[in-house]
């Protein structure tokens, strides 16, 4: 019990402390943060890590080593530039909006979509590729397909299915379904 005595007396001292240094040089420590932050929330988060830096440092606090206000702008000072530049670092944050919306994919994996599909596209005959080119990738119904490439609109429909077959077999690699993703949905990537 005598043991806890000392630390109570110690904590209210220290209390005392901050609450004195908050009393005296708090206003002009808000205006300087304030001044150099542009921001009052700041000035104020930098208020509370100044006097909480102060209370840690308590031996330095004292009339015979320096001012403890200059201290006190000092550390303040250090504070909004130790700041400033972890937020230069940092990638500027977007809010959230209409416009901007959030990522909902990781780039990568519509990388791996385009060479897969890609990849599939190359291993199939000429006549399902460019089927396939004319009517997922130029956008031409199943009639303009026909004509553009001198064939009859069954044999567009008919190539068109065993191509895409062929490229399900190969993005799923025989599986029957491909994992995560659809067939449909890696074609659409190289579009």
């Amino acid at each position: 019990m005598a043991m806890l005595r000392p630390r109570k007396r110690q904590a209210s001292s220290d209390e005392a402390l901050i609450r004195s240094l908050y009393e005296e040089h708090g206003g002009a420590l808000i205006a300087y943060a304030a001044r150099l932050t542009g921001d009052r929330s700041a000035a104020e988060d930098v208020l509370q890590e100044t006097l909480l830096r102060a209370w840690r440092h308590v031996h330095e606090l004292s009339e015979s080593s320096g001012s403890i206000r200059g201290w006190l702008f000092t550390v303040a000072r250090n504070i909004i530039t130790d700041r400033a530049r972890a937020r230069s670092v940092r990638p500027v944050e977007v809010a959230e909006s209409p416009v901007t919306v959030p990522v909902t994919r990781d780039h990568s994996d519509t990388v791996v979509d385009s060479i897969v599909a890609l990849d599939a596209l190359e291993r199939l005959s000429e006549e399902h590729r460019s089927v396939l080119v004319e009517i997922y990738f130029r956008g031409r119904t199943v009639t303009e397909t026909a004509e553009h490439l001198g064939i009859p609109a069954g044999t567009v429909k008919s190539r068109s299915h065993n191509a895409m077959k062929s490229l399900r077999e190969h993005v799923t690699g025989g599986r029957t379904k491909a994992p995560g993703r659809t067939v449909a949905q890696v074609a659409e990537v190289t579009r």
